[in-house]
Formats: C-alpha cells, structure tokens, sequence
C-alpha cells in the first residue's frame, strides 16, 4: 500500500505517513460497511440518537487534541480549529434528534390506510476537501448516521487526519464497527469507487466543480443520489447607505479568513460608486492589520495556504494584475501569502471571474440596484455573499435578485448548522445542513393498507 507524506503548511515540515487505500481496499470497507448497515438500520430510534449525543460528547471531550491538529495538519489558526472541531461536536447534537423525529405521515385515501416512511438508502460515500476538514465531514456523517445509514469517508490526500481522529472517537463513544469508515486515499481511486460501486447509494462531494461535474456523470450509470457543494465566486455589495466603516472592517475576515480557501469567501467586493473612493480608504488599514501569523498563536487571524503548489498558483493572479495594497506575511519556510486587494479593471479580468481560492480580493464600482444585481450574477457560480445596506426595502430586493444559495445582510455568515446550506448554477446541487438535511438520506416510501372486508 503507497503512503502519503501529510505537511505542516505553516514551516513545511512532515507530520506523519498516511497510507492510501487501493481498489481493493475500499471494496472491502463498503462491503463491509453494507453489512453493517442491515443491523444499524435496525437499532431502535432513541438507542441510534443516544450513541450520535455520546459520539458528540466525546469529541467535546478532545476538542483542543482535534484543533492543535488542525492547525498542524491544514494551518488554521487555533481559533477557527476550535470552533471546526466544536461544530462538529454541535452538528452531531442537532442531528441525535433527528432519529426519533423522523416521521412518515397518514395520507387519507378511500378504502384503506395509506403511510408513508423514510427509509435510509444504504451506504453513503462522503468526499471531504482540504480547506475545512473536520466540519464538511461533519455536515455530511451526522445526518447520514442518523438517518440510519453507514457512512464511508474519503478524507483529503493533504489533510487526513482529524477525520481519521474522529473516526477513532466513534468507536470510542460505543458506534458499531463499520458504521463509520475513515479511508484515506487518493481522489480518483476511493472517491472514483465511491462513485462505480453499486453498493454505494449516495454519494456526498465538497470540492471543485469540475470534479463534482465528473462525480454526477459517474452517479448518473446507476442513478446514484448526489450532493455537492462546489466552487463559488461571491459578491459583498456595499451601498453607499450601508454603515462604511462596519463594512470596511468586516470585509478582510469575509475574503481572508482561512486565507481565502473558502468557497464563500467574498472575494468580488463591488462598492457604489458614489462611495467608492471613500470606501477604499476606509478598507486599507483593515487589510494592512489583518494579522497573518503562526496559525497557533491565539492573535492570528490567518495563517498560510495550504501547499506550496497552491501558493503559486494564487500568486499567478496578482502577477499582472492592479495591485491597490497588500498585508504582510511572514517569511521564511512555509507556504504563506499576503492579503492582497486588486482593482479590477474590467468584469472580463481573470481574478475577478474565476475562484482564486485564496486571500486575493477583487474590487469594482458599480452604479446602482440593478447594475450590483447584474454584475453579481455575473458568474457561473451562486453559493453565497454578502451585502450592506441600512435600507430593508433594498436588502431584500437586492437579496431576492442575486443568485446564490446563501446571502447575509450587514454580516459575512454563510453557514449555521441549523439551517440550509448549499449553492445555486454551478455552485453546487442538494443542501446540507438544517432541518431537513436528514431526508436527503432517506427514501420515501408509500405503503397503501386496504379496509376492505
């Protein structure tokens, strides 16, 4: 079996060898997985949410051992580690409840009974990416569990290891053997086998659109159930009522925080043009003292990109373009870069439409409601942005008109666990999260009982 060498991003340094699991491997462990399925879709509704609330209760007892590895394993500062892990703790909560709620209905009809029951599907495949391992996995395991499905995780090549942490809590916590499978391994042979395996009956993917393009395709010979969560390009559309200098503030942690590698980040910042001048001058000391530091000092508000291929690939996007100023960042080993503004000169300019997917901010005056709803929708993508205006009337035409699954008014939130979550166009299909994240794991079925002597 080969091995993969996981890095810390922040001095460059090897953590540990991770071994990759082949074909065989993974035929294996769904196997093994849908065996497990036809006893833990038999446990009774309150003895499956009692083993999802101890599954949470230990991991709130190793929250600070799953963030310290966080920040070693993917250069989140020890913050944001510890509110991943802890949402990971919260989603697992929310969805303990969801077993013993998770109720048919009576349908009236002549001349019988008819009911109806969510029946979970099987064994689902969860794909999770780099740049937030422990909740996407989350997001994706807990509703799938409670639901009374097996569940079988790919983590990412470069960040393995709190998902395989977690799957260690599980066993710990009382969770059936093969219930919840960590495997690592590569993208295009366990994720791919997630994808042929008939045995496989849902698939969930967090990652680039092109991949979750080629994972539906693959779904689609076995009309295989899909979620996916892509790429997004969003838009914080400041209006020149909006309160500047809370925007102005605000707008470096909505674009830089986990360094850009954010599928909602707000990375397209378009600013009224009556303000525009104004506005730069207000976000200039925000971005200059956005504190890119060692991800464990408790003062860092972003630490480094993730691989050094990724560095160079965000650094292709400033090379030519209009740089209006940039943070600073520390030297030395790891793959670090500076929050960076750009001008954008036209709406055709290349970090301005594709997903640079890193602390790279593109700004663009606009002139008023109409033209802020057309240049956001401007792209292929719609999961999430932002925007800031003290008129409640614009705030929810603006909000109804633009194009993606997510929107804040006069904030940069994207994600609660207990409401939906999941993109627009190519953004992504299906939601995550919320009340009804759970059905998303079921079937329903219609069983007609006839009255009739």
């Amino acid at each position: 079996m080969d091995s993969f060498d996981v890095i810390n991003p922040a001095d460059a340094t090897v953590l540990q060898a991770v071994p990759m699991n082949g074909t065989a491997e993974t035929d294996a462990a769904i196997e093994r997985a849908q065996q497990a399925f036809l006893s833990w879709r038999q446990v009774a509704p309150g003895d499956r949410a009692r083993l999802l609330r101890r599954f949470a209760a230990v991991v709130d007892d190793h929250l600070e051992e799953l963030a310290q590895l966080e920040v070693r394993n993917a250069g989140h500062t020890i913050g944001n580690a510890r509110w991943e892990a802890g949402n990971v703790r919260d989603v697992l909560d929310y969805y303990a409840a969801a077993p013993e709620r998770l109720t048919g209905r009576q349908i009236p009809v002549a001349g019988g009974l008819d009911v109806t029951f969510h029946e979970p599907l099987g064994v689902v495949g969860i794909i999770v990416p780099w740049n937030f391992p422990m909740p996407i996995a989350g997001w994706g395991f807990a509703p799938a569990l409670a639901a009374g499905n097996t569940v079988v995780l790919k983590p990412a090549e470069l960040t393995p290891l709190t998902a395989l942490r977690l799957g260690e809590l599980a066993l710990a916590a009382g969770l059936p053997e093969h219930v919840f499978t960590v495997l690592p391994g590569r993208g295009d042979v366990v994720g791919q086998r997630f994808v042929t395996h008939p045995a496989v009956r849902k698939v969930c993917f967090t990652g680039s659109t092109r991949v979750g393009k080629s994972i539906m395709a693959g779904a689609a010979d076995q009309v295989k159930r899909v979620t996916l969560e892509l790429g997004g390009k969003n838009a914080n559309i400041v209006f020149a009522d909006a309160d500047l200098e809370k925007a102005a503030a605000s707008a470096p942690g909505g674009v830089f925080d986990n360094a850009g590698q954010d599928c909602c980040a707000r990375s397209r910042l378009l600013v009224q043009d009556s303000v525009y001048d104004k506005f730069l001058a207000l976000l200039e000391p925000a971005v200059t003292s956005f504190r890119v530091q060692d991800p464990g000092l408790e003062t860092a508000e972003m630490g480094p990109l993730i691989s050094a291929a990724h560095r160079d690939r965000v650094a292709s996007y400033t090379t030519e373009a209009d740089v209006a100023f940039t943070g600073a960042a520390p030297g030395g080993d790891g793959w670090w870069f500076p929050p960076t503004v750009l001008l954008a000169k036209s709406t055709s300019d290349r970090h301005w439409r594709e997903e640079v997917f890193g602390p790279v901010l593109s700004v663009l005056p606009f002139r008023d409601e109409a033209e802020a709803i057309a240049l956001a929708n401007d792209t292929e993508y719609g999961l999430s942005g932002s925007l800031w205006t003290r008129d409640l009337g614009r705030a929810l035409r603006v909000s109804r008109g633009v194009d993606a699954g997510n929107l804040s008014v006069n904030s940069h939130s994207s994600v609660r666990y207990w409401t939906p979550f999941g993109g627009m166009k190519q953004s992504g299909i299906g939601r995550e999260l919320g009340p009804d994240a759970v059905l998303g794991f079921t079937d329903v079925k219609n069983v007609f009982i006839s009255t009739e002597s």
